[in-house]
């Protein structure tokens, strides 16, 4: 880019400018704050960027072309003028039949492709009519008790045509089952089945607290998962690693992509342990990341975490598949920026992250509703969420050329920053012996929960802004429709697994069960299993129960 002679001339004239320019007007006017940072604290940013600021910069090694490695710049060679990324709505809400309804509107709206949301209980394991799930059923997503609810979720859907994302974990390997078996009933081939399962239990034990069993056997389920994909279901993505909830709970950008990176780090040495070979599984694999609120910030992040797992998966995993050295990736906007208060404001810092998402070349997006602070998002709210993307995607222009942000001074050189300090971190991981133990230690939670903290008395001592919270407010009396799950709809639910009960053969039922139960005890793929014992219309419960049984239930704090 430059030679030593002429960065050194660039340095100098930096000099000049600042001393002859800067310093009389800073010290006549001053600047609105003393130290200015990344939207997460992580970064300071310099007054001004210049080619000194990447001087270092290796076009062919950090950059490259679009769809070539080390990635930085996508993983597609046309970006989003081959094809744009998947449109989804986090939807799922009550009942089977009110999640389908709502499944079809948003298809007819021109979302392209389905992203799932699971009740508490289903979450946890617990079937509607369970003494812990009396008060939660429906409430933050849709109740899936059996694949009779299953079925009737995608009912007039077809697998073959959908593209589905499922966010659950503890019980991923149940609900993975669920929706094979229905593509069975609709004779769809395995191999055509499309969408991701979360299937991340690691941040739940870092970040988000939905876990059912300990480590060990968890990691075993994900590893059978892994396994019985890659050779029956090889368009279906086996985890989403997941940065999002990481962020959700406090994390600076960089604490996001070094704690994602490192559960995936952890995954991939798991599955290797367990005899796969790394190209077997790696193509899978994919990444749920945080929308949030820094535009710069985000998009460097993105890029980083493209440029990391390539070299990662290249140099410590020694994958030759190039598509094992690709990170793909879905964003959510961020839950936590939406506010209660002057609502509307939530459109427009929506719109902003999801510019962002997409700056930084995501392949899946979803948008969060305006109303999401308050209860799950009206038809409405969908709706403005929805066509926020397609706008960004038909008049923005955002997604006609690709990585239309590279070479900023700024840009380069925050991507070179997030990745030192998330590389700074995963080296503190290695020293504690991987994910695993560093979770098992609190310590990857006291990094979050030090974040927060220090974000929330920024908040409190106005030393960060939030539009209409701390600054700018007005009084208001909101008032809104909003999505409202009652007892009736929560007793509709309990009624009818009363009925799947009542008209399955229960004997079929216990000897799928049984043979279930003693996969779990030997080292046999446990995937086959559960979809005989689905498809016999066990309840998600019944399944979790077994292996409740067999592995024990995780209490932070215990042995591994």
């Amino acid at each position: 880019m430059f030679d030593s002679e002429e960065l050194e001339e660039i340095r100098a004239n930096e000099e000049e400018w600042h001393e002859n320019e800067v310093e009389p007007v800073i010290d006549r006017f001053g600047e609105r704050k003393e130290t200015f940072t990344t939207d997460t604290g992580g970064q300071e940013v310099d007054r001004v960027y210049t080619p000194a600021d990447v001087a270092d910069l290796d076009y062919e090694e950090d950059l490259g072309y679009p769809g070539e490695p080390p990635y930085t710049r996508g993983v597609y060679s046309t970006g989003y003028r081959g094809r744009l990324w998947t449109m989804r709505q986090y939807a799922g809400f009550s009942t089977p039949e009110d999640t389908n309804e709502r499944f079809h509107y948003l298809l007819d709206q021109g979302q392209t492709g389905l992203s799932m949301a699971f009740d508490l209980p289903t979450q946890m394991g617990h079937d509607s009519d369970a003494p812990m799930s009396a008060g939660e059923v429906g409430k933050a997503g849709v109740a899936i008790d059996s694949l009779d609810d299953m079925e009737t979720v995608f009912d007039g859907i077809p697998l073959d045509e959908v593209s589905t994302s499922m966010t659950i974990n503890a019980p991923a390997s149940v609900l993975l089952a669920l929706y094979i078996a229905v593509g069975d009933r609709q004779g769809v081939d395995r191999e055509e089945l499309r969408g991701t399962i979360q299937n991340d239990v690691l941040k739940e034990y870092a970040a988000r607290n939905t876990y059912i069993y300990p480590p060990k056997p968890s990691m075993r389920i994900i590893t059978d998962i892994f396994e019985f994909c890659s050779e029956e279901t090889p368009k279906f993505n086996t985890i989403s690693i997941s940065g999002y909830h990481i962020r959700e709970a406090g994390a600076t950008a960089a604490q996001e992509l070094a704690f994602t990176l490192g559960d995936g780090i952890e995954y991939v040495e798991a599955a290797i342990d367990a005899g796969l070979d790394v190209d077997d599984f790696a193509p899978q694999l994919s990444f749920f990341f945080n929308g949030h609120n820094n535009i710069f910030e985000e998009v460097a992040k993105f890029r980083a975490a493209r440029r990391m797992w390539h070299d990662i998966i290249d140099e410590r995993f020694d994958a030759d598949d190039p598509k094992s050295k690709q990170l793909k990736f879905h964003t959510q906007t961020a839950g936590s920026m939406l506010t209660a208060q002057q609502i509307e404001n939530n459109v427009v810092r929506v719109a902003y992250q999801a510019l962002a998402a997409v700056l930084g070349g995501t392949q899946s997006l979803h948008t969060n509703g305006k109303d999401e602070a308050l209860a799950l998002p009206t038809e409405e709210s969908v709706r403005t969420a929805l066509r926020t993307q397609q706008i960004l995607a038909h008049e923005s222009g955002a997604a006609d050329t690709i990585d239309p942000l590279a070479g900023s001074y700024y840009v380069e050189s925050l991507t070179d920053q997030v990745e030192e300090e998330a590389y700074e971190l995963l080296d503190e991981v290695d020293e504690r012996g991987g994910m695993l133990e560093a979770i098992e230690q609190q310590w990857v939670q006291r990094q979050i929960q030090d974040t927060a903290f220090d974000r929330q008395k920024e908040i409190e001592n106005k030393d960060r802004i939030i539009v209409g919270v701390n600054e700018f407010e007005v009084e208001e009396d909101v008032e809104m429709d909003v999505e409202e799950i009652t007892k009736e709809d929560e007793q509709r639910q309990i009624d009818r697994l009363e009925s799947t009960r009542s008209e399955r053969d229960d004997e079929e039922v216990e000897a799928k069960l049984e043979a279930l139960r003693e996969a779990a005890r030997g080292d046999d793929n446990l995937m086959p299993y559960i979809i005989d014992a689905v498809k016999a219309y066990a309840t998600v419960g019944e399944v979790c129960n077994v292996f409740r049984e067999e592995f024990g239930e995780y209490q932070p704090g215990s042995a591994v």
